[in-house]
């Protein structure tokens, strides 16, 4: 089982770089960051901005992989994302996951003035972005006429450093989304019920488990191996408590990889009180699970 934190885009850069190269050094495997321009009640304090702030990561750490939970598609276009995401990943060494998601709702969804979109429509979009981004990073595609884009003789040159392009993880919890997921995806990435109507521990674990088996139909349906694919738990989003002690953190690993779940994600914890866990849980977890 892979471990990751998301570290929220909202400290000092000093103390950002020492958090980052702290958990670099005590052995977790992956690093985040949300892409939001800012988020629910953060609205009025700190938040910076995505990809200066992963590529600073990229240039301080030196084998944690770092992440975009998710990139953000209500204010990205795949043309510069992908630009983005090559150069991080070339400042990195070849260590960038791109995560990819629909885009939800709130103050990102009108922050350009546009319109909020249905959900089905937020799908569609994640469906040609990823196609899109998927030709572009491998220096395949320098036109795109679509439905949600238009792309006219793009260069993404030198390319990634990982080839044929950097990994893609795909957040998704319906079945369309899943299906893109199982295209394109390296990884899967779930929070649970994307409603936010099943917030029970064990009725968050009922949602994952069930989308994960709709996710196991998708890959069988385009002809990939169901074990072809990460699965990315990010946890925090239900009434359990798995940071709440090491050994309901090993209960909580356990009970998913018996799922199929290769990786878990927690916040780093904070004065947040979503997130106001033990902190010493952190060096906790790296003495027990993980490898410097």
């Amino acid at each position: 089982m892979r471990i990751g934190v998301v570290l929220m885009p909202t400290e000092t850069w000093p103390d950002t770089m020492a958090e980052a190269q702290r958990l670099d050094r005590l052995g977790y495997d992956h690093l985040w960051v949300y892409d939001h321009l800012s988020w629910r009640h953060y609205r009025n304090g700190p938040w910076h901005a995505t990809y200066p702030w992963l590529a600073a990561v990229a240039a301080t750490t030196e084998r944690i992989r770092l992440g975009t939970m998710v990139s953000n598609l209500n204010v990205r276009h795949p043309l510069t994302l992908a630009k983005d995401a090559m150069t991080i990943d070339q400042i990195s060494g070849g260590r960038l996951i791109l995560g990819l998601g629909a885009g939800g709702l709130g103050y990102d969804a009108e922050a350009l003035g546009q319109d909020p979109l249905t959900p089905g429509q937020r799908v569609d979009r994640l469906a040609e972005a990823t196609d899109l981004l998927d030709g572009l990073l491998r220096l395949e595609t320098e036109d795109h006429d679509g439905d949600w884009y238009t792309v006219k003789g793009a260069r993404l040159l030198p390319g990634c450093a990982q080839q044929p392009r950097v990994p893609f993880a795909v957040a998704a919890g319906g079945p369309k989304a899943l299906a893109v997921a199982a295209r394109h995806g390296e990884a899967w990435v779930t929070f649970g019920d994307t409603s936010g109507a099943e917030t029970s521990a064990a009725g968050a674990e009922a949602v994952v488990a069930r989308q994960s088996a709709q996710l196991d139909d998708a890959l069988d349906a385009v002809g990939r191996s169901r074990d072809s694919i990460d699965r990315i738990l990010l946890m925090g989003h239900s009434e359990a408590r798995p940071l709440a002690s090491l050994e309901t953190f090993r209960d909580f690993a356990g009970r998913h990889a018996e799922l199929g779940f290769t990786d878990l994600v927690f916040h780093l914890p904070s004065d947040d009180p979503a997130w106001n866990d033990p902190p010493e849980i952190v060096d906790e977890i790296a003495e027990a699970f993980l490898t410097p």
